[in-house]
């Protein structure tokens, strides 16, 4: 038997313009978000689509990973500090992937209540349930485009009352 799903949401006779839309300079979802070098988050309507990438974890993770990988890379470069050991892990690996055969990820959310801590006040809304969209990409120029595409198909959309 098919498994039920439940809309949350309606198409709108004009969409929310861009004008409404709220930007922050955060990301908007993903745990290790700290550590990625890309991220858009916008606001549309009831909506919080999150565009995260370029992830650059701790020195300590990458050199588990070249140890798993290219054991003999990490031999040769453990004795690099700071910059001369991330531009040699970035020449070999690059920035690390988000998921599965992703570098970047969006994801669309029901927005929560904003932020309105004293220390930040960012308003940045909570992200409310599960992700209602995702798409994964590879590139940044596509993570961009695919941002402000899924900006522009949720601002026709309305959340369903009830």
């Amino acid at each position: 038997m098919p498994k039920k799903t439940m809309r949350v949401w309606v198409t709108r006779d004009r969409p929310i313009p861009k004008q409404r839309w709220k930007w922050f300079g955060h990301a908007g979802h993903f745990i290790c978000a700290q550590w990625c070098r890309f991220h858009l988050c916008t606001k549309v309507g009831p909506w919080l689509i999150s565009t995260v990438g370029e992830y650059w974890p701790e020195r300590g993770s990458r050199e588990i990973h070249a140890k798993v990988y290219k054991p003999a890379w990490l031999v040769a470069n453990q004795q690099l500090r700071g910059d001369d050991f991330d531009h040699a892990y970035m020449k070999e690996f690059g920035f690390a992937y988000i998921g599965y055969d992703r570098k970047y990820e969006t994801m669309v959310f029901r927005a929560g209540d904003p932020c309105v801590s004293k220390d930040c006040g960012c308003g940045l809304p909570q992200i409310s349930g599960l992700e209602l969209d995702f798409t994964g990409y590879n590139k940044a120029w596509d993570a961009a485009r695919g941002h402000m595409m899924l900006c522009q198909k949720w601002a026709k959309r309305s959340p369903v009352s009830g």
